[in-house]
């Protein structure tokens, strides 16, 4: 299911805390880098707080620009974005500032911990994930039935750690100020567990007064389930998803055949390849063979690979005797993400997702990706 565009947001010391453990909330950002903050709330559809957050710092999170409220009423938004929180047990305080400033308000929880907000009066809609908190259902929800697109993550810790964790954050915007805090009890900003593999892709830094700015997007694929699944997709497999359609849109067009995009991406998040349909020329050339073809044979990171590609890897073709499936197969990765089912345009019942997972690849289906896979491919669906 699709899921908003999940953006985390901190500050810490140069020591990697949140806070001190004084009475007084520790002021890590510089007063430009709150403005900062205030723009970046006022650009999306929710802001989401862990309930810890709410009982440590009594936040009001609101947008506080004047003007930058008038330009979300004014584009047809509401005033204040959709203030979110999260707890398993639903002890929250009635009276706190979140709830009595800004907008609607939503409170995520368990079943137990719905009865528990309820019967404090939380002024707040209660939504209950059942009986544990799921991060995924309760993305799905704010996507389908709240219809928000972008989701500001303001902390704490705790929050933060266990949307990196599971492969759930698109961004990182991490501010670090030029303290130390030193206390091992004070709150520090990620957890020990799990977490994905590899290295983030840095895409930008900047210097705001005394603080440094600096956004980081996740690269690893997610973890693969049973062939019959695929496993859930991570925020990094959708944006490969992403570039593999953007990769179709560069095809030369063809009256006979897809435009296709294609890249191939190791456990780590290292790119290995990428590839398209009709490229350097080859005018029968598919996208999964373009890329596969510039890795080597033996390359040891094949086998832990994901091989994302905008549509099902072809099962028949006429122009060359190995069908891109097959070519996977061989490559031996066990790992693929598609966007699109391929239609019967030129080949009845295709079917290279389930040729893929009866070998054993584990396959994962994002429609959501659809429109833009067949964007470049409007000639041939008309």
């Amino acid at each position: 299911m699709p899921y908003p565009y999940v953006l985390l947001s901190a500050a810490v010391s140069l020591d990697g805390f949140l806070d001190d453990t004084g009475p007084d909330r520790l002021l890590l950002s510089s007063p430009a880098d709150f403005d900062r903050v205030d723009e970046v709330r006022a650009s999306v559809d929710a802001i989401l707080i862990g309930a810890g957050t709410i009982r440590a710092d009594n936040p009001r999170l609101l947008v506080n620009s004047p003007e930058r409220r008038a330009a979300r009423t004014a584009a047809g938004r509401p005033e204040y974005p959709l203030k979110v929180t999260v707890t398993a047990t639903g002890d929250l305080d009635p009276d706190a500032r979140f709830w009595h400033t800004g907008g609607e308000k939503i409170v995520y929880t368990t079943d137990e911990g719905a009865q528990r907000a309820r019967a404090l009066g939380i002024a707040a809609d209660v939504v209950s994930l059942g009986a544990e908190l799921d991060w995924r259902l309760l993305l799905e929800d704010l996507h389908d039935v709240r219809g928000v697109r972008r989701l500001m993550v303001e902390g704490g810790g705790t929050v933060h750690t266990q949307l990196l964790q599971q492969g759930l954050a698109d961004e990182l915007q991490l501010v670090l100020a030029p303290l130390f805090v030193g206390d091992p009890k004070a709150p520090r900003l990620f957890g020990p567990g799990g977490y994905q593999a590899g290295r983030l892709r840095l895409v930008e830094t900047r210097r705001i007064e005394d603080v440094v700015l600096m956004r980081y997007e996740p690269t690893a694929p997610g973890i693969p389930g049973t062939p019959g699944t695929g496993g859930s997709a991570s925020a990094a497999d959708r944006h490969w998803l992403r570039l593999a359609c953007e990769l179709a849109a560069e095809c030369p067009p063809s009256r006979t055949a897809f435009s296709v995009g294609a890249v191939v991406v190791a456990a780590d998040g290292t790119e290995l390849a990428r590839g398209h349909s009709r490229e350097a020329g080859d005018p029968v050339v598919h996208a999964e063979e373009a890329a596969l073809a510039k890795i080597p044979a033996d390359d040891p990171r094949l086998a832990a690979a994901t091989v994302y590609t905008s549509l099902e890897p072809c099962t028949h073709r006429a122009s060359r005797p190995h069908p891109c499936a097959e070519l996977i197969l061989r490559a031996g990765v066990r790992r693929v993400l598609t966007a699109w089912r391929e239609p019967d345009t030129f080949v009845t019942a295709a079917d290279g997702t389930g040729a893929l997972r009866e070998a054993g690849v584990a396959v994962l289906v994002l429609g959501e990706y659809e429109g833009e896979a067949k964007a470049p491919n409007g000639h041939l669906l008309t």
